[in-house]
């Protein structure tokens, strides 16, 4: 009580909104305090920076760029920023009160946390951080200080965005105290100083490695020390130090690599893996008791304010007062009264709702003087189907008396059915799997039998039941295998069809005239070479002989000059002496006929 009434920022009013009521904790680069934003009549945490941080324009430049892009996020697990400013020099964030405590207080308390409840506080963890990552955030200092544990069940990630405004300003020590935790730097870090979605997934596996351990990897005499471990040793399975199930101790040492390509992409990736090992382990999330049994409950960021001061008694002179003064109290209380009952009095507190059905949470809510509206449903790994996902107020959050909670219910586990795909498009097959938010792969295999372009057959089988993303495998057919082309050139026609009919490609012939190639040899091929699939076609050039001449009539010629003339008409010429005359008694083939060019003509004497 003492350190609170010495403070001097108790009672002020930043921007004539937001008092400071309490100081609940005090770190190297900001105290936190417990606040009521009169506006809104709400209860809130506010963090004020220290001055020195306070100072750099540089850091209050890139803190207010990152507190806006927190504010933008949307997820149920992150610690809400409702508003950033300054007041007389003092530079502030004002943020959402969450009752409980923070994971640093449960593993100082219970030493290390079983499987299934280290997997249960990291799911939420990770949700955050996928948050972050598609907003294009980067945590950057991931630690148990940083996870809080709310009263009603709730995980939630606090200081998005903070980590990167410091690690931006020159300065590297803040009154003696190195900013950023040493035992969670990723090695990227230490040695570089650049950070990326790897980054937060390497500290959030540090952070599975202690709630299973109860320890951290590395430990020194020094800050730097610490540091220069992380960017030269491998980080030890959990299994060194406690008993771990080998998928969950290969899943921790994967998102430890110091290598960042090695790690999970980002904390989306993480988290997919992460629910894998849980379903193949077949745990089911456990909730983290507030506290061992017997041992006093504790708050993080929410704190009972002090009793206000009471005046000092001042001594009475009278033991009657006059009729006038008692009516001027009585009148006196009757506005304090309607004063109450404008302001705290119409107000009663919202009760937690998580997890209860929509019955049993109308019941509560009625009991409480609520009613409760039923919102949009959204599906949950967790929460069992018609229940409650979360609610607004959350629990804890002042309420005007008759007032409405808005429930989003459970529609349980988002899991879809595979359709059957054999005999369907490529095209069809791909349309319906992403429309049923499930990732096709496709392989192509060669087929004699089915149609190129048409699924054959797919992995998983058809009404299996599978998470959103899940890849389905097509194969599909790529249509028949190729064939070499054999060489057919100087071949008859009849043969070169023969043998390409046998390795399944059809001849297409074309013929030309040649005088020195016999008819029907093949003369060229297109392709002459490589391979085709079945059933394609070849082209074959084929020679159609010698073009056809007449013949010159030389009967009655003399033998010489019928020779002459055949010769000049481009035949050849064979001479039969039959009643060895002078002159030409018959000629075959016979004047006036064709016959191919060079072809032989015989002459009769």
């Amino acid at each position: 009580m003492t350190t609170s009434l010495a403070d001097p920022l108790l009672g002020t009013l930043l921007e004539g909104r937001y008092r400071i009521d309490a100081r609940i904790a005090r770190g190297g680069m900001a105290t936190v305090y417990r606040g009521l934003d009169e506006r809104l009549d709400r209860v809130v945490a506010i963090k004020v920076m220290h001055p020195g941080l306070a100072e750099e324009s540089d850091f209050l430049n890139r803190f207010t760029r990152e507190a806006k892009a927190a504010a933008r996020l949307s997820s149920g697990n992150v610690v809400s920023v409702f508003d950033q400013g300054s007041h007389e020099g003092l530079v502030y964030l004002v943020m959402e009160l969450v009752s409980g405590r923070t994971l640093r207080d449960v593993l100082a308390e219970r030493g290390h946390l079983s499987p299934a409840q280290a997997m249960s506080v990291l799911e939420p963890v990770l949700l955050a951080l996928s948050a972050a990552h598609r907003a294009g955030l980067v945590h950057r200092d991931i630690k148990p200080e940083n996870v809080l544990l709310g009263d009603d069940g709730s995980v939630k990630v606090a200081d998005f965005g903070l980590a990167r405004a410091v690690e931006a300003s020159s300065m590297t020590i803040t009154r003696g105290v190195l900013i950023g935790t040493v035992a969670y730097l990723a090695p990227e870090q230490v040695s570089n100083g650049s950070a990326d979605e790897r980054t937060d997934v390497y500290s959030a596996g540090l952070l599975l490695f202690e709630m299973l351990t109860g320890t951290v990897p590395y430990e020194g005499e020094t800050a730097v020390s610490v540091a220069f471990r992380h960017v030269h040793e491998d980080v030890p399975p959990p299994s060194s130090r406690a008993p771990v199930p080998p998928a969950l101790d290969a899943l921790t040492v994967r998102a430890t690599r110091r290598d960042p390509g090695a790690r999970p992409a980002d904390a989306g990736a993480f988290l997919a893996e992460l629910r894998d090992v849980r379903d193949d382990l077949g745990l089911a999330a456990v909730a983290i008791p507030a506290t061992r049994s017997g041992a006093p409950a504790h708050q993080t960021i929410a704190v009972n304010l002090p009793a206000a001061p009471r005046p000092h008694a001042t001594a009475r002179t009278r033991r009657r007062l006059p009729v006038a003064l008692l009516t001027v109290l009585m009148l006196g209380l009757f506005a304090a009264g309607g004063g109450w009952w404008l302001g705290a009095g119409r107000f009663t507190t919202t009760p937690s709702l998580l997890g209860e059905t929509q019955a049993e949470a109308t019941a509560i809510a009625a009991k409480a003087g609520l009613t409760v509206d039923i919102g949009q449903k959204a599906y949950s790994e967790v929460v069992p189907v018609g229940s409650v996902i979360r609610q607004s107020p959350n629990a804890t959050e002042r309420i005007r008396k008759g007032g409405a909670v808005t429930l989003t219910l459970s529609l349980g586990k988002e899991r879809y059915q595979i359709p059957a795909l054999k005999g369907t498009t490529r095209q069809d097959a791909e349309s319906r799997l992403r429309a049923l938010k499930l990732t096709p792969s496709v392989q192509l295999r060669h087929s004699d039998e089915v149609k190129a372009g048409t699924v054959m057959s797919q992995s998983p089988a058809a009404g299996t039941t599978v998470r959103p993303a899940t890849l389905v495998t097509l194969i599909v057919s790529n249509g028949p295998a190729p064939v070499d082309v054999p060489n057919v050139v100087g071949a008859h026609l009849d043969d070169a069809e023969s043998e390409l009919d046998d390795v399944g490609l059809k001849a297409r012939v074309t013929r030309v005239i040649n005088e020195n190639i016999p008819k029907d040899q093949v003369i060229s091929q297109s392709p002459a070479t490589g391979k085709l699939p079945r059933g394609s076609t070849v082209t074959l050039t084929v020679s159609d002989g010698p073009p056809l001449v007449t013949v010159p009539n030389v009967k009655g010629m003399k033998i010489g000059e019928a020779q002459r003339v055949l010769k000049r008409a481009g035949f050849k010429v064979i001479v039969v002496n039959f009643f060895l005359g002078e002159r030409v008694h018959g000629q075959s083939p016979g004047g006036d006929q064709q016959a191919p060019k060079g072809s032989t003509v015989s002459i009769l004497r």
